[in-house]
């Protein structure tokens, strides 16, 4: 928290519960708010009436209009002497629409209480301090941990230049990914397989190595009905420009973007003919071998502005972005069938999580079960 911003009220419980309800609002439109983050806020009638919400606003389609702007249209003058739930800090600087926090200030409310501050350094505790000098009792850090959870990729991308990580995996029970020839091996079962859809739906991107695209020739999409159109951008790794140009995924490229992040040692006519089947070609550095940092692969998604990347695989992809300790979020499937002495080992099993992760949260899908580990270093 910045020094010159302090907390002047208390969060109670009635505070715990308004901003359960305005982070899970937050969540509709995660994904799809463009380089903001998703944001929820509401708008509630003090205790004398009965804590009646009033207003309700998230972060619209494309980031714009903000969600504190939504609320308080939708309130109106009930919004006079009004608490505000806000998932951020409102932001203070002058962009494509008017400051939230002068907006909150011009609407006469009592309260304001946020969970995170912003880690926009234009923000970054200002529009805390107008609301203060404003008179406006402000109360900070309702649920944060919980707010920075669901705007993870945003928190990353503007405190650290580069998108939240999150490994999948499915691994069976004697430790496998897959089977060596055989292409797509079902690990887990049909309730397991949908949960990993919603993932993807969380996710701006989802990336695999070149040899998971050749072996696998997976589509990665989202196919769950209604939420076809939010597949992720469709990142695939390949630095010589080697993915079968006849794969799937490139048969809905037009609706679900293909990103191939290739070295300057590609060849140029492979390169061309990834943009043909209607990919798009990123060059990113690489060393002489014309193998990638993992750490660039990420600092070139962020600059293109994804927030949040989900990673698919393979092993080897997978194993380099372990080793390089970029992962941030780690979810297991664990199958209860066995793959046998040709499968292809799992670079990550329960018994082999890496120092610095905890448990987060534990599920059970099926016959599956899933394990959720987070980054506590």
């Amino acid at each position: 928290m910045s020094g010159n911003v302090k907390a002047a009220s208390v969060v109670t419980d009635v505070d715990r519960r308004f901003m359960a309800a305005a982070i899970r609002l937050s969540l509709w439109h995660e994904g799809l708010t463009g380089e903001n983050p998703s944001v929820g806020a509401l708008v509630v009638r003090p205790p004398a009436e009965g804590f009646v919400i009033v207003g309700r606003g998230v972060t619209a389609l494309g980031g714009r209009p903000h969600a504190e702007l939504q609320a308080l249209h939708e309130a109106g003058e009930a919004a006079r002497g009004a608490t505000v739930y806000a998932t951020l800090e409102p932001c203070s600087h002058i962009g494509k629409a008017p400051p939230c926090a002068d907006a909150l200030v011009a609407a006469g409310v009592a309260r304001v209480v946020i969970a995170t501050l912003d880690p926009d350094r234009r923000v970054a505790g200002r529009g805390v301090s107008i609301l203060e000098r404003a008179g406006i009792e402000v109360a900070t850090g309702c649920l944060e941990d919980e707010a920075r959870r669901a705007m993870a990729g945003f928190l990353s991308l503007k405190g650290r230049g580069r998108p939240f990580l999150t490994l999948k995996l499915a691994v069976s029970a004697d430790g496998m990914i897959g089977r060596k020839g055989v292409g797509q091996v079902s690990i887990t079962g049909a309730i397991a397989r949908r949960a990993v859809q919603m993932m993807r739906v969380e996710h701006e991107a989802i990336m695999v190595g070149a040899g998971t695209v050749a072996e696998d020739d997976p589509l990665l999409t989202v196919r769950l009905e209604g939420l076809e159109k939010r597949s992720p951008t469709r990142v695939i790794v390949d630095p010589f420009a080697r993915t079968p140009t006849g794969a799937k995924l490139f048969r809905q490229a037009r609706d679900y973007p293909v990103l191939v992040l290739a070295s300057g040692k590609a060849q140029r006519s492979k390169v061309e003919a990834l943009r043909e089947s209607g990919a798009v070609v990123q060059t990113v550095a690489s060393d002489y071998r014309g193998r990638f940092d993992p750490r660039e692969i990420l600092r070139v998604l962020g600059v293109v502005g994804v927030k949040s990347v989900l990673l698919e695989g393979g092993a080897e992809t997978a194993s380099r972005f372990l080793d390089s300790g970029l992962v941030d979020r780690i979810a297991l499937f664990v199958g209860a069938s066995t793959v046998g002495d040709d499968g292809i080992p799992s670079p990550l099993t329960e018994a082999t999580v890496p120092p610095g992760f905890s448990v987060a949260a534990t599920g059970r899908y099926g016959e599956d079960r899933l394990i959720e580990y987070e980054r506590t270093d």
